[in-house]
């Protein structure tokens, strides 16, 4: 009955609630840092460092009222494909965040970073009714890309669970259907069941060889408006990837909201979507996913698409064996590939298209935080937990070198570009989450590449 009556009001929820369950900790919780006793104390130096990083990075943004978590360095505001997800790592990161009297939380922080969203989502009446903004900045709202990621679906999922907030629920799955309806309506013009990318910025890949030749941003800043090229628009497996798994979150939401048939219809949804991936956007004789271009050619750039595919667990890990082994094998664990010594790479070292030297903001092969930052969310699904601690470790390895928080770095040595300041809050994140993360299993830290 509560869950009834919040369905029925979702629209009149407030957006700064507080979150529920949640108690402050009175002294914040520290890891075992490697090492014990005799750790080094760049470790401790750097947590403290990475917290104060991101407690400086809680901001208030234009037309939204309560603070959020923004990206940070050069980047001020939350954008759609990687602030939802910040904000719940910040949130998972409870126990070790004392905020200041009259402060909010991490977890309040957390949900105010989906919140600001669902806000400014267009409202009925408006031609785009249903849009999420691509971006929340301090400048300005904005709408000309979709610029998704990990899916904002999942994210709000997950935190509802973690806090027990049922408004946030209601409000996430009101929100997000919304959204997937958009999506159908305008990012599917091709009829095919699959998700298309318009413009460089709808998956955040900037300067991406993948993108060449492809405007940044949608004509007239709308997102609905795809440049009229003979090879646009294109059918994306990480543009989908996003959606099938907003639809698995959908459908888990559903269940909890006392809805079986909607959940019954996303689930469906969800592995329609699955099947199309696999089937139209897979490449076996090179084991990896590409964009399909409106002349049905592949857009042969090896990029972090194929770990976006891993990242929403859109191959069974059972019924997919084969394909999940060729790609994890061919690409992302191929030390030729994706696996450099700092991994992962955005584009594949032996790709063609691998840029060298790198340049700021670089998705044509550095190294990327938010790269880092979304491995826990399919490494250990695929069981690669080694792996991963050893990526954990070359990652804070790096990081704690200049204690520093960058956006990127040289894949083969670790050093981070340094044209923009530090400050970057995925990379703080990346520390703390990871640091977290390897002291829970010290007795795996020593996992070999």
């Amino acid at each position: 009955m509560k869950l009834t009556a919040l369905a029925s009001g979702a629209a009149l929820l407030p957006m700064g609630a507080e979150v529920h369950g949640q108690t402050k900790p009175a002294t914040p919780v520290r890891p075992a840092f490697p090492g014990g006793e005799r750790a080094d104390p760049s470790w401790q130096r750097t947590w403290d460092a990475a917290l104060a990083v991101l407690a400086g990075n809680v901001k208030t943004v234009p037309k939204f009222e309560r603070p959020v978590l923004v990206e940070g360095s050069v980047y001020p505001g939350i954008w759609l494909e990687c602030g939802p997800h910040e904000g719940l790592v910040y949130g998972t990161l409870a126990s070790c965040v004392v905020a200041q009297d009259g402060s909010p939380s991490s977890l309040q922080i957390a949900r105010n970073n989906h919140m600001a969203f669902f806000a400014l989502q267009r409202p009925v009446g408006h031609e785009s009714a249903g849009q999420l903004p691509a971006a929340i900045k301090m400048s300005d709202v904005g709408y000309g890309q979709i610029q998704m990621v990990v899916p904002i679906a999942a994210t709000a999922w997950e935190l509802s669970q973690l806090t027990d907030d049922d408004e946030l629920l209601v409000t996430a799955y009101a929100a997000c259907s919304r959204w997937d309806a958009w999506l159908r309506e305008f990012r599917d013009t091709r009829k095919t069941g699959l998700v298309e990318g318009f413009c460089t910025y709808d998956t955040g890949h900037d300067n991406s060889p993948r993108w060449t030749g492809i405007p940044n941003q949608c004509p007239s800043a709308d997102a609905r408006n795809c440049p009229q090229i003979a090879t646009m628009p294109r059918l994306c497996p990480d543009l989908s990837a996003t959606v099938y798994g907003g639809r698995i979150a959908l459908s888990h939401m559903a269940t909890a909201l006392g809805k079986p048939g909607e959940a019954d219809r996303w689930r469906a949804d969800a592995e329609t979507i699955r099947h199309l991936i696999i089937d139209r956007l897979y490449d076996p004789k090179d084991a990896a996913f590409y964009d399909l271009d409106a002349q049905n050619n592949f857009v042969r750039v090896r990029s972090d698409v194929n770990s976006r595919v891993f990242g929403e667990h859109v191959l069974n890990p059972v019924k997919d064996k084969a394909i999940v082994d060729a790609v994890w094998t061919r690409q992302l664990h191929n030390p030729k590939a994706f696996w450099a010594p700092y991994p992962l790479t955005s584009v594949a070292m032996d790709d063609p298209t691998f840029v060298r030297p790198i340049p700021r903001n670089s998705w044509g092969g550095a190294s990327q935080a938010l790269t880092a930052l979304r491995a826990p969310r399919w490494m250990p699904y695929y069981g690669k937990q080694a792996e991963m601690n050893h990526m954990m470790q070359q990652w804070c390895e790096a990081i704690m070198r200049h204690t520093e928080f960058r956006q990127q770095m040289d894949p083969l040595t670790g050093e981070f570009t340094q044209a923009d300041p530090s400050g970057y809050s995925p990379a703080a994140l990346v520390f703390l989450d990871y640091a977290r993360r390897l002291s829970a299993s010290p007795a795996k830290m020593t996992s070999t590449p």
